[in-house]
């Protein structure tokens, strides 16, 4: 597995070792009809991150999951990484797309896109999100993050049932109170009532904002976490997606 570290004097340091989500509850079956979990294979190995689908042949995802990438394994329509689940649906593809510009050591630009061999069918458990932002995500905000990360610093294993928790968002200004500098107006920081948040494991999956009626915007892509651990209070580090809207249906025509 490949990690990325940041460390910056006399704050803490960030770490997008795979994020987790911390604190959070079970989904349901059925409830991110839109989320993927993604087993990226490299030249050094395998590692896990998490996804969403933004059409029948697109997932976005971090850009460091896509970064020297070979092959992905992606799972759609189950909740669950193992046991039965006829929802589930298994493919395979080799083809993504990196932001131009993202650093491997600054975490800037951290967006990528995965596209699928061929078009996967929808059904109450497969779908592609309904919604990319229009806005920018305003300070305050209440969102949910999910993925299969680990649900605490002393269990290294992935969940097995997706985990979601809500989270506010805060100022860029406020986050650099934390992680300092390198943190621009292209990324989003959350919070939760005390640690929750994301972990390892979690890179690459949404942000969401509930519109209503069962719809959501992805709003953020998970890209860092404190080199303090996922149960520490830090914030979390989220690619804001809203900055790279062109990039993205430029890439995909959706």
């Amino acid at each position: 597995m490949r990690v990325f570290l940041l460390i910056f004097l006399s704050q803490s340091s960030i770490s997008a070792t795979n994020l987790k989500i911390i604190g959070g509850d079970d989904a349901l079956a059925g409830q991110f009809p839109f989320a993927a979990a993604i087993y990226v294979r490299t030249n050094d190995g395998t590692y896990f991150c998490g996804g969403t689908l933004i059409s029948d042949e697109w997932i976005l995802t971090a850009g460091q999951c896509v970064h020297e990438a070979v092959s992905f394994t992606i799972q759609l329509g189950s909740s669950t990484l193992a046991g039965n689940d006829p929802n589930r649906v298994k493919v395979s593809t080799s083809e993504s797309v990196i932001h131009p510009n993202f650093d491997p050591i600054s975490l800037q630009n951290d967006i990528g896109l995965i596209k699928l061999r061929l078009p996967v069918e929808y059904n109450d458990y497969v779908r592609q999100i309904r919604f990319l932002p229009t806005f920018r995500l305003q300070d305050g905000a209440s969102t949910i993050a999910i993925g299969w990360g680990q649900i605490s610093d002393d269990n290294s294993g992935l969940s097995n049932v997706l985990q979601r928790v809500n989270l506010t968002t805060i100022s860029t200004d406020e986050c650099k109170l934390t992680y300092g500098g390198q943190i621009t107006e292209d990324m989003v920081c959350v919070n939760g009532n005390y640690n929750e948040g994301s972990c390892t494991g979690d890179m690459g999956s949404p942000l969401l904002q509930h519109v209503g009626r069962g719809y959501y915007l992805v709003v953020g892509v998970a890209s860092f976490i404190s080199g303090n651990g996922c149960e520490s209070t830090d914030p979390s580090g989220y690619t804001r997606t809203f900055s790279y809207i062109n990039w993205v249906k430029n890439i995909t025509n959706i």
